[in-house]
């Protein structure tokens, strides 16, 4: 049985945990190549080691222009082309309205805006006809959540660029509530709010971007893929 990616190169940004991580696991069960970015060596290292194999890592920020340039170069020597950019490099942190300050705007939206538009447009030159770019979104955009204003407003910015490139994407991955270091008060909190009674996992987000990446989405284009368990619904 032919896999779904295969002999596919694909390129994950933030691909060393969570996310990104599952996403690249996945791809390469599936026969791709994956190259995976991040900011830290150790856990670059630590991610490939995970994967297995067909894994290769590239140290940089994904919101750094010289750093996205040094990245392409050395995935266009090594494999001359992408077939799937999973624009996936992102974070959050809480600052409600009324306490927001010039700084956590100014990093919120370098990283989760800046980032991902300089990544595409960085990306250009190797991507081909049938190429997938998948962005993480976010339910954050569609639904009001306390102190995360400036997050949900980067999400919705990633929204709507997918809208505005729809000749050059095949969608946009939004994730609810997914599995990730924290308190279990706050994670039991938050299962209430959740039709399916369960917080998310990197393999349920990894099995929508499998979707996008593959040759099944051939026909889609610039979609939100909801792996909210319902949330956005409730």
């Amino acid at each position: 049985m032919s896999k779904k990616l295969e002999g596919k190169i694909a390129v994950v940004t933030g691909g060393s945990a969570d996310i990104g991580l599952g996403a690249a696991k996945e791809f390469v069960v599936e026969g791709a190549r994956v190259f995976i970015t991040g900011r830290r060596q150790i856990e670059l290292d630590r991610a490939v080691a995970e994967i297995g194999h067909n894994a290769i890592a590239i140290q940089g920020d994904a919101s750094e222009l010289p750093d996205i340039k040094r990245i392409y170069d050395t995935v266009n020597e090594k494999a001359g082309r992408i077939d799937v950019l999973f624009a996936n490099a992102g974070f959050y942190e809480f600052q409600k309205f009324g306490e927001i300050t010039e700084e956590h705007f100014d990093n919120t939206f370098g990283t989760n805006v800046g980032g991902p538009l300089f990544a595409v447009q960085g990306a250009l030159p190797l991507l081909g006809k049938k190429s997938s770019v998948i962005f993480t979104g976010s339910i954050a955009a569609n639904i009001g959540i306390p102190a995360m204003s400036v997050y949900s407003a980067t999400k919705a910015a990633i929204r709507s660029f997918a809208r505005s490139w729809i000749l050059d994407l095949k969608g946009v991955l939004s994730p609810g509530r997914t599995v990730t270091p924290g308190p279990n008060k706050l994670k039991n909190d938050l299962i209430g709010t959740i039709p399916l009674g369960r917080l998310g996992t990197p393999l349920d987000l990894a099995k929508g971007a499998m979707f996008l990446a593959s040759d099944e989405s051939e026909y889609i284009t610039s979609i939100e893929l909801e792996v909210d368990g319902g949330e956005a619904q409730y």
